[in-house]
């Protein structure tokens, strides 16, 4: 194995990082072993893995479940082309996607490989679902703030500025509502009816009841139960990008299960594997699907990856729900979302903090920044980067948002350290700024 020295010099030479400024961000930590809630670097030091690195190990590293269920699977098949062939593990998933989400609601699953390209597919279905159907509705509606992922598309449809100011001139149109926070909720409702009533909307598309990247900022579910009412008064199919926001993170199996309505496309991805291999997944109703079957070829839905269906993914995917349907992972994340709920106070009464948010097992922090428009780049962030990691911590705020979201195997007492670290910081910063 290479040591950690060789593999600082290495990966300065060779790699490439996401969401990195080379030049001002601190150097990668050299990780070569994780287990359960935690990661190891080269020197053995252990790190907290507070974010589920990436929000995607839900059920924590190298569970041996999902180990075995890849290996099993790797003896039968390894991956196969998905046009005109399919196999078990994604007959089995598909089936079991199907009937986990709410309602009987859904009926066709949709396989890519992430997040950002199950948000491409469902942008997709949603606009050639009208062409089809030779209806002109070729506008697409999102929320202020959101981020869907890093594909053009997906981008298109997020949050512009810092992020995408780059690509921005060759994005498509879209319509953006207000963020509906406690202000704006009324002002965002009435924005998108005004939209939905001009009748060439083909699609809304948002993260349900939580924001993730642009800070866990979390919003109404009766505010959206009046949003998706409005939509399907005025036929316009609502796509759900329950990347981050589903398998238990805010505290039921996915936010929609907290609504009266359906959307008519979600897009899975993250905890969908356990964290162990990338998969997305694009799931919607008969009716959509049904839109797509002609004797014009072209009206199929033309779209498709390399690693569609892989069956690896598909076989982590299927041992992954195995432990969602345990009895352990649900009062886990009953653990993790009680625990959260007794620490509220003592990050909400402190000076330094402007706003705290909890769902599920999301914990979000606010912090007060002396630039009033901070953002992702909030100087408070390396701040709050080298504390956490100094004490044994992987987490990395966004912006001047800290926030835990953490596996759910993590322990009582692990959530305890991470709590009073995040206090002890702020009471450094706070110390700074006096």
């Amino acid at each position: 194995m290479i040591k950690g020295f060789e593999i600082k010099e290495k990966d300065e030479k060779y790699v490439w990082h996401p969401f990195t400024q080379v030049k001002t961000d601190l150097p990668p930590i050299p990780i070569t072993y994780a287990d359960g809630s935690s990661i190891y670097d080269s020197s053995g030091k252990k790190y907290i893995d507070c974010n589920s690195s990436w929000w995607v190990n839900v059920h924590g590293h190298g569970h041996p479940h999902i180990a075995q269920a890849i290996f099993r699977q790797f003896q039968e098949i390894d991956h196969v082309i998905f046009a005109g062939v399919t196999h078990p593990k994604a007959v089995e998933l598909a089936e079991r996607i199907v009937h986990i989400l709410p309602d009987n609601k859904f009926h066709k699953v949709f396989f890519s490989d992430n997040g950002s390209t199950a948000v491409e597919v469902a942008l997709k279905m949603v606009l050639q679902y009208w062409y089809n159907k030779g209806i002109t509705k070729n506008r697409l509606v999102a929320i202020e703030g959101a981020y869907h992922g890093d594909t053009f598309g997906a981008m298109s449809m997020g949050q512009r500025g810092y992020f995408n100011r780059p690509f921005e001139n060759f994005f498509f149109d879209t319509d953006f509502i207000s963020f509906p926070d406690k202000n704006n909720a009324s002002i965002a409702l009435k924005e998108a009816v005004q939209l939905f009533e001009k009748g060439d909307v083909a699609g809304l598309i948002l993260e349900p009841l939580v924001q993730g990247s642009s800070g866990m900022r979390m919003y109404s579910k009766d505010w959206l139960n009046d949003l998706m009412s409005a939509a399907k008064e005025n036929n316009v199919l609502i796509v759900f990008d329950e990347v981050m926001t589903g398998w238990g993170r805010t505290g039921k199996m996915f936010a929609m299960d907290y609504l009266l309505h359906a959307p008519d496309i979600v897009c899975l991805s993250k905890g969908l594997t356990g964290g162990t291999l990338p998969l997305g997944l694009t799931v919607t109703h008969n009716e959509v699907f049904e839109a797509f079957i002609d004797d014009d070829k072209t009206k199929a839905l033309l779209h498709g990856h390399s690693y569609t269906g892989n069956a690896l993914a598909c076989a982590a995917a299927c041992a992954s729900l195995d432990l969602f349907e345990k009895k352990e992972t649900l009062n886990n994340i009953k653990r993790i979302t009680q625990l959260h709920s007794q620490y509220l106070s003592m990050f909400e009464n402190h000076a330094l903090v402007r706003e705290v948010r909890h769902l599920g097992t999301i914990l979000a922090i606010e912090l007060k920044d002396e630039n009033p428009t901070a953002n992702y780049f909030s100087s408070l962030r390396e701040k709050a980067l080298s504390f956490f990691l100094d004490n044994g911590m992987m987490l990395r705020p966004l912006g001047n948002v800290v926030f835990l979201n953490p596996p759910y195997v993590i322990s009582d007492e692990e959530l305890q350290h991470c709590y009073k670290t995040i206090i002890d910081f702020l009471n450094k910063a706070l110390k700074t700024q006096n």
